[in-house]
């Protein structure tokens, strides 16, 4: 009886981290579908192909040599027991831990899981360095990033290795349910590093330090791509409870749930009216990203607040991002889809805010954290981008740019019966 227990556990467990999984691939759609409608539409193929291919680079080499790295286990050369076989390793291996209230699951589940993580922190970047990047640069980046970048950091994070051999961040009180800083500050860091390298978009700032605006193709594909990018971060949050098959934490999934969505709707509704109090008009782009940027603040801690904290940390990633949207341009850097400010600036808010329902967390660690992460992040991915741009150049001609990258880089146009 106990075995069948525990065999029924882990089925329920390891079912719910696959269909959470299947949730956060889900993202790469959402994110594609965003980026896709925040260019303009000489520009659309190629930020596709950048999206799609970063998911296939991220999934082959994390099962290379990144879970390795992060965890140290590999899926790579080995087999995946199953069957009766796979029962049997399970009883002797995790039967223990799930009778005493642990998580217990299929290894192989576990993979997919972290594996769609990995791609949605080389996501941020795609967005960032949109609309000038050569596509193969990118794609070059995108292999040093999910390969080696960020399992290095999640492996001082997640995977509880001290930093360097020099401390360990969960020994500071470093907490990040489910990657506030692991995930998207990371992403951000990478994609700002790039950016700086990058140089903006032509015609973006004026001498006189003006800043136009460059609007999206097409917003209402932008707007499908948040509302897939919501609807993903259940999974997302909800999948990194780690199991489901008791009542505890049947219980902390659904608070999980409905604090995500909480502070989505939050950042949403902040965002647009500072939207309206500062430019007197409900701008849809602050609206989306502000719906974003409470995703992002709520990710490093969704389980512990209330519902109506985690609206109110949701409003606050809301106002932050309409704030830093703006900081940024004012320093000249060019983020065209806002990804610098959505991951960046609401990521180390999200870890800032963990310990004020989260008495595990402390502010001493939440900070120790955000710094090495960013510090190990951009400067590696800074060292990345100038080697590949010494190498082969990180951006397309003029000519190509006044063009649009489709042609140049893809040789065919998303929407070629509205540009001949």
């Amino acid at each position: 009886m106990e075995n069948q227990i525990f065999e029924l556990q882990y089925a329920m467990d390891t079912f719910y981290f696959l269909v959470c999984g299947a949730l956060v691939m889900w993202m790469a759609a959402g994110f594609s579908m965003l980026e896709a409608g925040l260019v303009r539409s000489k520009n659309t193929t190629e930020i596709l192909t950048k999206n799609i291919a970063l998911y296939g680079i991220s999934c082959t080499m994390y099962l290379v040599c990144g879970y390795a790295i992060m965890y140290g286990g590999t899926y790579f050369l080995s087999g995946i027991a199953g069957g009766d076989d796979l029962v049997a390793t399970a009883l002797a291996s995790k039967a223990e831990e799930g009778f005493n209230g642990g998580a217990v699951y299929s290894d192989a589940s576990d993979f997919f899981f972290q594996v769609v993580f990995v791609a949605t922190a080389m996501s941020i970047v795609s967005g960032a360095v949109a609309e000038r990047m050569k596509l193969w640069a990118f794609l070059a980046f995108a292999v040093v990033m999910t390969g080696v970048i960020y399992p290095m950091e999640g492996s001082w994070t997640w995977g509880g290795n001290a930093v360097f051999g020099l401390y360990t961040l969960g020994d500071l009180g470093f907490v990040d349910f489910a990657g506030s800083g692991i995930v998207h500050l990371a992403g951000a860091s990478a994609a700002l590093a790039g950016v700086l390298l990058l140089g903006a978009r032509k015609g973006k700032y004026g001498a006189d330090g003006s800043t136009r605006a460059i609007p999206g193709a097409n917003l209402p594909l932008a707007t499908l791509g948040t509302f897939i990018l919501w609807m993903g971060w259940f999974g997302f949050n909800g999948g990194s409870v780690l199991k489901l098959a008791d009542v505890g934490s049947a219980n902390a999934v659904a608070m999980v749930f409905l604090n995500t969505n909480a502070a989505a709707a939050g950042g949403l509704l902040a965002a647009m009216v500072t939207a309206r109090l500062l430019f007197g008009k409900a701008d849809l782009t602050m609206i989306l990203n502000g719906a974003l940027a409470g995703l992002v603040a709520i990710t490093a801690e969704p389980s512990t607040p209330t519902a109506l904290q985690a609206t109110l940390f949701g409003a606050i990633g809301g106002v932050l991002v309409v704030f830093s949207i703006l900081a940024l341009d004012k320093i000249k850097i060019d983020d065209p889809v806002g990804a610098i400010s959505v991951h960046g600036a609401c990521g180390l808010l999200g870890l800032l805010l963990v310990p004020i329902t989260n008495s595990n967390s402390t502010f001493f660690g939440q900070i120790v954290g955000a710094a090495t992460i960013f510090v190990w992040v951009f400067g590696a991915s800074l060292i990345v981008w100038m080697v590949l741009k010494a190498v082969m150049g990180l951006r397309v001609t003029a000519e190509e740019e006044d063009q649009g990258v489709d042609i140049a880089e893809c040789g065919l146009e998303a929407y070629p019966e509205f540009t001949k």
